[in-house]
Formats: C-alpha cells, structure tokens, sequence
C-alpha cells in the first residue's frame, strides 16, 4: 500500500511551519472544558448518539471476585460479541479500520475482529487528572518539540494543537507511578513454532523514587530496568535505561550487562530502529510500548479525530487459567480471545524526515482519546508498503486506575511472523504496582546485582 504523497508533502510543511513557533498551553478559557464538556484528561465526554457512550467515570471499581492479587477478572465476562468483520464484510467496515487492520483479515483466512459492546473504562487517580488539567495552561513544547517546558508528571496536552503534542501524552502518561512485573514475549515463527522470553521489567517515574529530589536528574522522564530471566542462555542479561525529556540535547542513557562477559557497557544502539531486546528481528527499540524515545526523525501530522475498532478491555487475554498454547498460534494470535470495541481516536502520521534514517519511512498512529495510548500503529517500508500492523491489547487495571495494556502485538505482514510482548498467563505475580524503588536501583552498579543468574 502506497503512502499518499499529497499527506506528506502537508505534514513537511506543517513541520516547517511548527520548526519556528511555541506550542503547548491553551487559553484558561479553553482549559475550562477539561472536567465538564472534556473529561480531565481531554476526552469527549460526549458519546456519539449511538454505539459509544459518554464517559462516566470509568471503572474504579474491581468487580466480584477479584483478589487483588494482581490476577484481574474480567467485569464484562458472559458478554458476547454484536457481530464479528471479517473477510466476507471487511469492505462494509473499512471507514471504522485502518489500513494494516484491513490487511491483516484479508491475508489469514482466520483472523476476525469480534466486536463488543463499547465500555469506556479509563480513569486515573485524582491527582493525575487534577495536574493534567494545571498541565493544560502551562505546559509547552520547546527546543523544536523535542522537550517539554514547565513539566513533571502527568499528560502534557490534553487538549492538543498539532501531532507532536499527542506523540508526547502517550510517551508520558501515567502507567502506575513505578510498577514491576514479570511478562513473557514470543516471536513465532511463520508455522506458529515458539519459545518464551521471560522478562522481569521495573519502570519508576523519577517523581515517584523514595529520594526524590525535585532539583536532581530534571531531564529524566522514567527509569527502567529489565532483566531476563528465561530462556537460560540469556537469563542474567539486563537493560537499564534513563529515558531523558530532550533526547536530542542528551541522548537516552542506556547501558547492558552481559551475564556470560560479567560486563556493563555503554548501549547507544538501544534507541531508534536499534534491534529490540530478545526479539529475534520482529521490532526495533521504538516499538516497545507501541512507541517510545525521541520523536525527532520524523515529521508528525495531525490528521484529526475517528471512530475506529480497536483492541479494549481485553482481560480474556490475561486469564491465568489460558496458557500461552492457547494464545499463540500461527500468523497472529488466537482472534477468539480478543475483544475490540468502537472508540474515538486520534489519528496521527509520521513522515520520515528528509536526510533522516530508520527502517519505517511513515507510520499511521491511532491513539485512544481516552487514555492516550496508542491502540494501532501501521508502518510503512522506504517504498512506501505496508510492512508491519501492531495492536495494542488495552485494559483498565482496575485496583489502581491505571490504563494500561495486556499484550502488545506486531505483525509481519511479509514474512508472516510476528511478536506479542506482556504475556502473564503462566507467570508468577505479574504485576506490582507502588514498587517502593530508590535512584540507586537505577545506576549501572544495579546492573550486576540484577544479573545474578
């Protein structure tokens, strides 16, 4: 599928245009919509007269028989789906799918979107709405929008102005403060043959460090930190990462230890269209959490607001009683087990910018007005085809009013394989929100402590 070159050619001039102006903070007036015709967070509060609802607060609420044992059951089990598109009516739902959606159903004969009644289920505590609406009036983007002015926490825009302000609410939204969790990843080959990389991951915004110091590191967003523990030929191996706000200014620090070498080193590659961890070639390091790090090489265009089907409230995708067998089959994952819902989303396209490299010349992001995370990703190959389509697998994790995914998804649209990342089924306490971390967990001396195998 070939980009349109007309959209291109707007998205560069918007880039130059963008390249000499301030953007950022609204007007008080405009802020004012945040908490009564917008939620805080900057959704329509509205629904749309007919599949989605307004918006009422989210799900806050864990449902009967939960345990808090971080082993979510599903608030919506028994419900089934309205109607399922697949290859007979692909064509009838196109305007409500993207691209790589549509290209998935017509390359399997058995991948299907089943459709389910729409629930908007996001919300986050009150303190991250209340500064995400102080974030609104003061909050700007600087340094050619690589950076952000009079920021800590929270969504930066939640009433944007361009595409590049939309790319920085997903990068920074709230995920829990500082979590760890255990999660599996699987790279199949075309006939559905697999192994699972276990990893334990650890992200602790630097707001939430026990030692906080408001003065200390400001150009850090996050620390993270994951180790691999199985399969044994690369368990002890671990990343650390300090993700910087300017990663053009300072470049995203990153260092590796080797458990084989017992050595930490420099990891520059770890940015970009740099290989990602364990995963056999099937993403680069920008497509972890659908998309993250510096959004300099590319020029981001707004292209506005639809309703599509995409991937929500997927608790069926975290049932301890399913195992990985049962999720990971051939070409993609099992469709049976995966829900999809009509939500609103921000539609935003990157152009790779001119003198500029990476293995994805344009991509096709769809993010959940909502929550800001990214639901869909097409992305395009240096001709212009569409290579890979990912998916992100959302549900509200309900005991801590965190939106969040259950599994992330990247497929291959040529080579049939594809990834999926956030397994938890077969794990051991998955998940641990409020994980009590200090700046010492996060220098490279950390590293060997992690990597005892």
């Amino acid at each position: 599928m070939k980009m349109n070159k007309k959209l291109l050619a707007t998205g560069v001039l918007a880039a130059s245009i963008f390249a000499g102006q301030a953007y950022g903070a609204v007007s008080a007036e405009e802020a004012a919509k945040l908490g009564n015709s917008l939620t805080p967070i900057g959704a329509e509060k509205a629904g749309n007269g007919g599949a989605i609802p307004a918006w009422d607060g989210g799900l806050s609420t864990p449902p009967a028989g939960y345990k808090g044992d971080g082993r979510y059951v599903d608030p919506f089990e028994g419900e089934e789906p309205k109607f399922v598109i697949d290859q007979s009516n692909v064509d009838q739902y196109a305007d409500n799918l993207s691209a790589g959606q549509i290209a998935m159903i017509k390359r399997y004969d058995d991948y299907f979107l089943p459709v389910y009644e729409t629930h908007r289920t996001a919300t986050y505590p009150d303190d991250v709405e209340q500064q995400t609406i102080a974030n609104a009036t003061k909050v700007e983007l600087i340094k050619g929008g690589n950076g952000l002015g009079n920021y800590t926490e929270a969504t930066p825009f939640p009433i944007p102005q361009n595409g590049l302000e939309v790319i920085w609410n997903h990068i920074t939204r709230y995920r829990g403060g500082s979590v760890a969790r255990n999660v599996g990843q699987v790279t199949p080959t075309a006939g559905g043959a697999y192994s699972v990389v276990k990893f334990q991951d650890e992200f602790t915004w630097r707001t939430a460090l026990k030692d906080f110091e408001p003065g200390e590191d400001p150009n850090v967003l996050f620390y993270f930190k994951q180790a691999i523990t199985a399969p044994a030929r690369l368990a002890g191996n671990v990343l650390l990462v300090h993700e910087t706000i300017d990663q053009v200014a300072e470049p995203r620090r990153a260092w590796l230890y080797n458990a084989g070498q017992r050595r930490v080193r420099r990891a520059p590659q770890v940015s970009y269209d740099g290989p990602g961890t364990a995963a056999d070639g099937q993403r680069t390091t920008d497509n972890f959490d659908m998309y993250n790090g510096a959004p300099d090489r590319y020029n981001w265009e707004l292209v506005g607001k639809k309703e599509m089907y995409i991937p929500y409230n997927s608790y069926e995708l975290v049932d301890p009683s399913l195992t990985y067998d049962e999720i990971v089959k051939a070409g993609h994952i099992n469709q049976d087990l995966t829900r999809y819902e009509l939500h609103r989303v921000w539609h935003v396209r990157a152009t790779l910018k001119d003198g500029e490299r990476h293995i994805y010349a344009q991509r096709d992001f769809y993010f959940d007005e909502d929550t800001w995370q990214a639901s869909i990703i097409d992305h395009y190959d240096g001709r212009g085809e569409l290579w890979r389509v990912a998916e992100a697998h959302a549900m509200q994790f309900y005991d801590h009013d965190v939106p969040w995914y259950a599994i992330e998804t990247l497929y291959d649209l040529l080579s049939g394989r594809y990834l999926a990342l956030g397994l938890t089924n077969e794990e051991e306490d998955p998940y641990e929100f409020g994980a009590e971390r200090q700046s010492r967990d996060y220098t490279p001396a950390a590293l060997r402590r992690a990597g005892t195998r």
